[in-house]
């Protein structure tokens, strides 16, 4: 049995958020060549402190997924809210890519060359997972999207556009496809 966990004091909070934001910074900029120590001295702080925050590069960027997430999740919320199910879809999706297309980090830590322990963003992923579903659900449900779409689907076109996220629009271009693709005129 473990012991449950205790909130971060105001100090430790703060280390921890400057750690996020300096391998954000980081990630983005080089991707899988950053250093756990260059990220520590970008946050002001010493390689302990990252250490007592985060055991290894996987667990920081298990981070960096698990704080995008969790502001997915709002964006879920928001998109499930519609009446209609087809433009609850297409709101999750967009919203999902474009609040992505400016987080180089995020994207590296999912389509970096390291699958991403999922098992330390269990619960941020949990959550938009089951929200996400409904959405696909009602869509699917209602005859606006193939019977035979999953979640997994999902993910393979949020990481299809973030692969085409070069500083164009492409993306853009790559969802539209691909919408034009799976969608079912509703009967």
């Amino acid at each position: 049995m473990t012991a449950p966990e205790r909130p971060l004091r105001a100090d430790a909070r703060r280390n921890r958020e400057a750690v996020l934001d300096a391998a954000g910074d980081l990630f983005a900029r080089r991707g899988d060549a950053v250093q756990m120590d260059e990220i520590a001295e970008r946050a002001g702080l010493g390689v302990g402190t990252l250490y007592r925050h985060f055991a290894d590069k996987q667990a920081l960027l298990a981070a960096i997924i698990g704080r995008r997430f969790e502001e997915m999740t709002t964006l879920a919320r928001a998109a499930d809210a519609s009446e209609d199910p087809w433009a609850a879809f297409e709101t999750l999706l967009y919203g999902y890519l474009e609040s992505v297309e400016g987080d180089a980090a995020f994207r590296f830590a999912l389509l970096g060359p390291q699958e991403p322990r999922w098992n330390d963003i269990a619960a941020e992923k949990t959550d938009f997972s089951a929200i996400t579903e409904r959405i696909m659900r009602r869509a699917v449900d209602s005859g606006h999207l193939r019977e035979d779409f999953q979640a997994r689907d999902f993910v393979l076109i949020t990481r299809g556009a973030m692969a085409n996220m070069t500083g164009t629009t492409d993306w853009r271009r790559h969802v539209t496809l691909l919408l034009e693709g799976i969608r079912r005129d509703a009967a």
